[in-house]
């Protein structure tokens, strides 16, 4: 079983980001990343490279689900006012 802080770390090693914040209970995770790396990407292929930093975790099955909300540094800006 991973916890958050496991899942977090994971993502952050991968991909460079100005905020990260993983939940969850052990089995499901709710993540939102917010990186420049996403500029100019679309939202399938964001969570495809979020998707390709976990991919040994969920072959292995340590890492069952992971629900992603993912944003350049401008969006997330935008919607926190």
């Amino acid at each position: 079983m991973m916890h958050p802080e496991q899942v977090q770390a994971i993502i952050a090693a991968g991909i460079s980001c100005q905020h990260l914040k993983v939940v969850g209970d052990g089995q499901h995770f709710e993540a939102l990343i917010v990186s420049s790396e996403f500029v100019g990407k679309n939202r399938v292929q964001r969570q495809q490279a979020v998707n390709a930093v976990l991919r040994q975790h969920f072959n292995s099955g340590e890492l069952h689900a992971l629900s992603m909300k993912t944003q350049t540094p401008e969006e997330w800006s935008a919607t926190r006012g």
